[in-house]
């Protein structure tokens, strides 16, 4: 509220020379960043990726799992089966009729049956064990790549972080300091032109009678507005928040030797 009060107070030149004052520090910031280049995302996707490859990892081992309990149940299987024929065979040599006998050889070569059946499931089990666990060796030898390289980019960001985070943090400690010069609703619109604008600017001066921002020509009736800084002028074209040259310090050439 008392942060309120007191951008309310300031004229709307005093706000201007805030906001472009502000939009200095902020595009210092942005360069710092620039310096720092691509490697906080180079980090953040190797980081995603090696959590993908985590992931791939272990669902291939849960599927192995699986399929190793499949690969007990066909060995129970044959064991079952194989103890029938035992008995099946006992028993065959004491049948009293042609029947029993029929009935008895049906039903071991019926289990017999099961055993080649369950070997069959044995060997693909085997063998997608054996291909789920050559998937997995590759994949670790890669995660060991990834990881490794996501070492080096870490040390190599905070090695850059180090050397310009003082420098950061005196900015936005001074950025900070400017915002109670600014009204609210002026500074959450500058805030919002300059995360849509593609070089992060939000307050521009008038260039050779054109926007800082889009580059598009401002007429004179305009540039004049802009010039008696008695109202917050936004660019018709592109949206960012216009200054005239010499309350951004900017000496007009134009006029500069006459």
């Amino acid at each position: 509220m008392a942060t309120e009060k007191k951008s309310e107070n300031l004229s709307v030149e005093e706000r201007l020379k805030a906001l472009y004052e502000l939009q200095t520090i902020l595009s210092e910031i942005d360069r710092i960043k620039i310096v720092r280049g691509e490697l906080p995302i180079e980090v953040q996707d190797l980081e995603d990726d090696i959590a993908r490859l985590q992931t791939r990892i272990a669902n291939f081992k849960a599927e192995i799992d699986e399929v190793r309990k499949k690969l007990g149940a066909e060995k129970a299987k044959i064991e079952e089966s194989k103890m029938k024929i035992v008995r099946y065979k006992e028993q065959i040599n004491n049948v009293s009729n042609n029947r029993e006998y029929d009935l008895l050889s049906k039903e071991i070569e019926f289990q017999s049956l099961e055993i080649e059946l369950a070997e069959k499931h044995i060997n693909e089990y085997n063998r997608i064990i054996e291909n789920k666990s050559a998937e997995i060796a590759s994949i670790e030898e890669n995660l060991v790549d990834r990881n490794h390289i996501l070492e080096e980019k870490k040390r190599e960001l905070e090695e850059i972080v180090a050397e310009t985070r003082q420098d950061e943090e005196r900015l936005r400690e001074k950025a900070h300091d400017i915002e109670p010069r600014i009204d609210e609703r002026t500074l959450t619109a500058f805030k919002r032109i300059r995360k849509n604008a593609r070089n992060g600017l939000g307050v521009v001066y008038i260039q050779r009678n054109a926007c800082g921002g889009c580059f598009n020509r401002i007429p004179p009736q305009k540039q004049l507005e802009i010039k008696m800084h008695k109202k917050i002028i936004v660019c018709e074209y592109c949206g960012r928040i216009m200054i005239d040259p010499e309350l951004a310090g900017i000496v007009d050439n134009e006029h500069e030797g006459k």
